[in-house]
């Protein structure tokens, strides 16, 4: 996703300097090449040593360091970024590059580059609030740069509060996000559904399924990095909450029956790869369980059929992909499934075909529409959630 694009990760005077080392470091694993240029204030806290070590280039401190082979080096840096983070950014930084100000190798290349450009701030909490500082920040979103804002935490002189630089893995999330695929769902609105849903039968019993989520959750992931404004609705899973789209966590199928049909109408690609549960208890009073003639069983009712009041309700220029999980008859089943549910595409798997379904990180996907069938291979459902994203953007084009 990563290979062969440069980065420039530019590291001023903050204690929190020494962890952009991890950074550079992961960058440097998925094939980046990786630039540090460090203020001179940053070699207190760490050594262009390390850097070098790690990015197996040059780390540059000095503007006329003659110790490089010949060219303008802020200017030939600048032309081959693809994308800058400054991390950690000092109020001074902040306030150099808000005015204009090249006064060093880190401040002059960044004002000879046309990249998107990344600001991490780290500072004492007094300085961070400090107005000035908060306007600078101002300029610096103005003028397009994307502000990072920092953590709240223990902060090394001792305060807590706002201040503390975001970890090494949210650095390299944005990095990512700008890096990692082409923006072809750029301007389009996408709403994901993942999870199993909760049905209460009383206080501390319930019905769900054995969904994990993780497909679903990688077809929202992928439709983020290639520029969707994205809307994950989320039954329950294991799963950390992702970065750059709008959550929402729900429990029973209601629940996300509601937040569907609230998002729906303005979403131009629907996939729905949750798992809710099909039936909801209805014997559930004063929080007992009824009980007649010393009989146990649980009367049921069918939940509300998401993906069918999508189909029924849909938008002449919307595309709806559901999914199908079945133990036989797949193919038949499931294009039954798209046509009396009116969607698009079903994206179809038998639970019986090893390395498919609930609980692994693998799929076995067959995308289907009204005019063909497309067998996926086995492989990881990141992969999975991009080829199911390919065929919806080729369709739709």
């Amino acid at each position: 996703m990563l290979k062969g694009k440069t980065v420039i990760l530019g590291v001023s005077g903050g204690i929190a300097a020494y962890k952009i080392a991890s950074l550079a470091s992961m960058l440097k694993k998925k094939s980046c090449d990786v630039h540090v240029i460090m203020t001179q204030n940053a070699t207190n806290f760490i050594t262009q040593a390390t850097f070098e070590a790690l990015t197996g280039n040059k780390c540059i401190v000095d503007t006329f360091d003659r110790d490089h082979e010949w060219d303008v080096k802020h200017v030939s840096l600048a032309k081959r970024a693809d994308f800058v983070m400054v991390a950690p950014a000092t109020a001074n930084v902040i306030a150099k590059l808000s005015n204009g100000i090249a006064d060093d190798m880190l401040t002059t290349t960044i004002l000879a580059c046309k990249c998107p450009i990344a600001v991490a701030p780290a500072m004492n909490t007094r300085m961070f609030e400090n107005a000035i500082v908060q306007d600078n920040i101002k300029k610096l979103e103005h003028y397009g740069f994307d502000v990072i804002m920092p953590a709240v935490g223990y902060l090394a002189c001792g305060d807590t509060g706002a201040g503390k630089m975001p970890e090494p893995e949210e650095l390299y999330a944005h990095i990512e996000k700008a890096l990692a695929f082409e923006k072809d769902l750029l301007g389009k609105k996408v709403l994901v559904t993942a999870g199993a849903t909760q049905e209460a039968i009383d206080p501390v019993r319930y019905i769900t399924n054995h969904s994990t989520g993780k497909m679903g959750y990688a077809i929202a992931q992928a439709a983020m990095l290639r520029g969707a404004e994205v809307t994950l609705v989320s039954g329950r899973t294991a799963l950390d909450k992702p970065r750059f789209m709008n959550f929402v966590q729900v429990v029973s199928a209601q629940d996300m029956f509601e937040a569907v049909a609230q998002y729906a109408p303005e979403s131009d690609i629907i996939i729905k790869s949750a798992a809710v549960a099909d039936y909801t208890p209805v014997c559930v009073a004063d929080n007992k369980i009824k009980k007649k003639d010393g009989d146990m069983s649980i009367p049921l009712k069918r939940t509300t059929d998401i993906l069918a009041h999508l189909g029924s309700t849909r938008r002449d220029d919307q595309f709806i992909c559901g999914f199908s999980m079945e133990t036989e008859n797949m193919l038949e089943n499931s294009r039954a499934k798209l046509k009396k549910k009116n969607v698009d595409m079903i994206a179809a798997n038998n639970l019986k075909v090893e390395g498919a379904g609930f609980g692994v990180d693998t799929n076995v996907l067959t995308l289907i529409t009204a005019d063909e069938e497309i067998q996926l291979e086995l492989m990881d459902k990141q992969k999975a959630a991009h080829k199911i994203l390919d065929e919806i953007i080729r369709i739709t084009k």
